[in-house]
């Protein structure tokens, strides 16, 4: 059913990266600017994040030998160093992750430039070098995204929904390595309900939530895709939360024949086996659309 299937390492059946975004109380600022500091209740629901499900995770997964990609906005890395510090320590990869979890999509082209700067000098001052990775905060990759990240250096993207295995996204005579996300193996629809903030979903059981994950990953496994998750600290670094998603992983070591990766591993296998001419990727040339279609306009 995958018409370009990747080659996985050791004849893995599938690739499995389970990505964090740890967003913090960074987007709950940037989409509160005036009333965040009064919402009190709001704050701690995002904090829990830092505080208390990136130590937990850190240690279980220690435990677990596993290393993981984390999605970090910049203003994310400044306010919260040492748990920034003690996920490198512990082997995990730091992405990009916007400067406040701006969504680009939303804002004009420059002001998307600039707060894709500030997130940069974020990261490579805690960090050093630049990130290899980015995903959009809420997947709002702009018409203008690409040729950002192009130019900035990026490696790989993770913020579109195009495929079941990496394609590339070209501009020109330049390319990206994407490696798609769904929001069907994101947590956000099962768990996140806050008053204060909007979000207003029906809070799924964990057993319901990881019903869903686990058929996309019996489909991932059975055809050979790349299985890429997208939890949030705040959400299923909860307790029942997170013991379902621990649950998950033993689910999937169980079946055997998985490739349990950082994002920065699979861009390390994809570029390899291009460069080897052992597999090429599906190419999309970006912006898609450079204006509304012009179908709609009556003058005509």
């Amino acid at each position: 059913m995958i018409a370009n299937p990747v080659p996985w390492p050791d004849g893995a059946r599938c690739a499995v990266a389970m990505t964090w975004d740890m967003d913090a109380d960074s987007a709950f600022n940037w989409y509160n600017q005036e009333t965040a500091d009064n919402l009190v209740a709001a704050q701690s629901w995002t904090r829990y994040d830092p505080l208390i499900a990136i130590p937990r995770l850190v240690e279980q997964f220690a435990r677990r030998d596993l290393r993981l990609t984390f999605f970090v906005p910049g203003w994310v890395i400044e306010k919260y160093p040492a748990q920034i510090d003690l996920l490198l320590k512990n082997g995990h990869e730091i992405a990009l992750h916007g400067y406040l979890h701006e969504r680009s999509n939303e804002i004009d082209k420059d002001d998307e430039l600039y707060w894709l700067g500030r997130g940069l000098d974020a990261y490579r001052k805690h960090i050093g070098a630049g990130p290899r990775g980015w995903r959009a905060p809420s997947f709002a990759f702009s018409k203008h995204s690409l040729r950002y990240l192009l130019d900035a250096g990026f490696e790989y993207d993770s913020s579109l929904m195009g495929d079941d295995v990496p394609y590339a996204l070209r501009d020109g005579n330049a390319s990206l390595l994407e490696f798609p996300v769904d929001w069907t193996l994101d947590d956000f629809p099962h768990y996140a309900h806050n008053r204060d903030l909007g979000y207003r979903m029906p809070i799924s059981s964990p057993q319901r939530a990881m019903e869903v994950f686990r058929s996309e990953f019996d489909a991932a496994r059975e055809f050979g895709a790349l299985w890429i998750s997208v939890w949030h600290p705040a959400l299923s670094g909860r307790l029942a939360r997170f013991k379902a998603v621990l649950e998950l992983l033993d689910y999937m070591r169980a079946k055997g024949g998985v490739w349990f990766a950082r994002l920065d591993q699979v861009c390390d296998h994809v570029q390899k086996l291009m460069a080897e001419g052992r597999w090429t990727p599906r190419y999309e040339t970006f912006p898609i659309y450079q204006s509304p279609l012009p179908e709609f306009s009556k003058d005509r």
